[in-house]
């Protein structure tokens, strides 16, 4: 069950919180994120070069939009940045002692925004759907840390994680609308906490654990069925990339780290680990 060494360093760095890598099929490039770096960076595997792009505030997921540019999920709400680089938001709702997280962009275009407290308190985070026009509606407002969101291949089902928790739950997906939450997989003590994840085209959910050091994979009745280790402990979220979507690519932090070790915050990849769903992209 257990892949070790299956992972290779692709872009080498010292990411805060790296966190939501996103893969852009219009410029065959991989997007993720240092939230507390304040830092948008972009990889393109086939050349290996690099950008980055900092924020104004700390970013909590980009994703890229149907008119070109990216959505961010940013601190203080919702923003567009367009292909010429300019910024304006969409939506502008600063709470104190709030930030963004982790997001994800459901078929229907909208984005699923989620936000927790700096200082993780129950109850202080939410998950929000966000249409392009800039209509939020609250889905969940009582949440610790917001993370992990995912949809079936066939959209019916929807994938959640309450970090501290330590599950994946699972809702019935129709029209925008979520019901009937129940356990999808539970992360025993020791093993870490879930953060972000993927869906791939089986239907099998990908989870990156948070002081686990590894990204498991479970099956769509719940069975773990495969685990690939990482040389770092702090494992935020994956998603597959490339040309054919087959390319694990893995995020990792630093943050709170006394003796990080050397490739902590780095990009990993795991190279033909599966079969990934293109991703839809903000219809903003």
């Amino acid at each position: 069950m257990t892949a070790k060494g299956a992972c290779e360093v692709a872009v080498r760095a010292e990411a805060d919180l790296g966190e939501g890598p996103t893969w852009d099929a219009k410029t065959g490039r991989l997007l993720w994120i240092d939230i507390l770096g304040a830092r948008i960076h972009t990889y393109d595997p086939v050349t290996g070069r690099r950008t980055v792009r900092r924020t104004d505030q700390h970013v909590g997921a980009v994703k890229p939009r149907s008119n070109g540019g990216l959505v961010l999920n940013l601190r203080d709400g919702i923003g567009l940045l367009d292909p010429d680089g300019t910024f304006r938001w969409l939506h502008r709702e600063p709470v104190p002692g709030r930030r963004a997280n982790d997001a994800a962009v459901a078929p229907d275009g909208a984005l699923w925004a989620g936000t927790m407290r700096y200082d993780e308190a129950p109850g202080g985070g939410t998950l929000s759907r966000v249409t392009g026009d800039g209509t939020v509606e609250a889905v969940l407002d009582d949440v610790a840390v917001s993370n992990g969101t995912g949809w079936s291949p066939d959209g019916r089902l929807m994938y959640y994680i309450d970090s501290p928790t330590r599950r994946v739950d699972v809702f019935d997906h129709q029209d925008g609308r979520v019901s009937g939450r129940r356990p999808f997989a539970e992360i025993e003590e020791g093993a870490g906490f879930p953060d972000g994840l993927t869906v791939d085209a089986e239907g099998c959910v990908w989870v990156a654990l948070w002081q686990g050091a590894a990204v498991r994979r479970y099956t769509p009745d719940g069975t773990l069925d495969r685990v690939i280790e990482l040389p770092v402990p702090l494992v935020t979220a994956c998603a597959f990339g490339g040309a054919d979507l087959t390319d694990l690519y893995v995020t990792t932090a630093r943050t709170g780290l006394t003796a990080p070790p050397a490739l902590a915050g780095s990009l990993f990849v795991v190279p033909g680990a599966g079969k990934g769903l293109a991703q839809p992209e903000f219809a903003g």
